[in-house]
């Protein structure tokens, strides 16, 4: 049966993920999970960055009894490389850290490591994505223009599409709304959309999800909008939104 697959705002590896992390650890029921850590999208900040977030993976993971295995992926030769598929595909948690999409989905697409994720989740390992790494788990990503974190998205493309049918929009709650409203207005190409507030986690088990954290989630179906606070549960299996090819039309 697949695992469960974890989509978060912001906030991997501090005080505010915790407790949800414990909780995933418990549900692999090994006594010493083990955990692969991949923090590929920060690399485009340079190596002292990538370093830094595998190092604060490992610390956090293992302050809470996990066996954890940093994983040197920084470029598409390395996804394309035997040794770090097989570091993916033996983990009971693999962690996508955040940083750029564009070049998390770019690394990933198509190599051995994506599937080995893929394979992770069918045999009933969990996926968590955080940031860049919940866009691209979902279906359909923004493609971003400007130095700012989602300043405008510029088009779309699809992703990995480890869960189906969705975009995410992490750090919801730190910028307009109005914004957000844009993009999940756009026609064309059908998705929910998921609004996903910093230190926040939607899991999703059998094809129900479970809001935990601080914020909430906001999911878009159309121009219907509904909120979703910590220990509060819901189910996508509803009409989705239309998202665009390229560019985006206002509403």
């Amino acid at each position: 049966m697949p695992g469960p697959l974890v989509l978060v705002g912001s906030g991997e590896f501090t005080p505010a993920m915790e407790a949800i992390d414990r909780d995933l650890l418990a549900t692999t029921g090994r006594a010493r999970p083990r955990v692969a850590i991949l923090p590929t999208a920060s690399w485009p900040d340079g190596e002292a960055t990538f370093v830094d977030w595998l190092e604060r993976g490992r610390v956090h993971f293992a302050a809470l009894g996990a066996e954890v295995e940093g994983v040197a992926l920084r470029t598409r030769p390395d996804a394309l490389d035997e040794a770090c598929a097989q570091a993916i595909g033996e983990a009971d948690l693999v962690y996508l850290s955040g940083g750029k999409p564009d070049h998390l989905l770019d690394v990933l697409d198509g190599t051995p490591a994506a599937a080995a994720l893929r394979a992770v989740h069918l045999r009933g390992g969990i996926l968590v994505g955080c940031s860049a790494g919940a866009m691209v788990l979902a279906a359909r990503q923004p493609r971003l223009r400007g130095r700012r974190f989602l300043r405008f998205p510029a088009g779309w493309r699809d992703a990995l599409g480890l869960v189906e049918g969705i975009a995410v929009l992490p750090h919801y709650d730190a910028f307009p709304e109005p914004l957000a409203a844009l993009v999940a207005f756009a026609p064309r190409r059908r998705a929910v959309v998921l609004g996903i507030d910093e230190e926040t986690a939607a899991i999703e088990r059998d094809g129900t999800w479970q809001v935990r954290g601080r914020g909430r989630v906001t999911v878009w179906r159309g121009r219907s909008r509904t909120r979703h606070r910590d220990g509060e549960t819901f189910s996508l299996a509803t009409d989705p939104v239309a998202l665009p090819d390229e560019g985006l039309s206002p509403p």
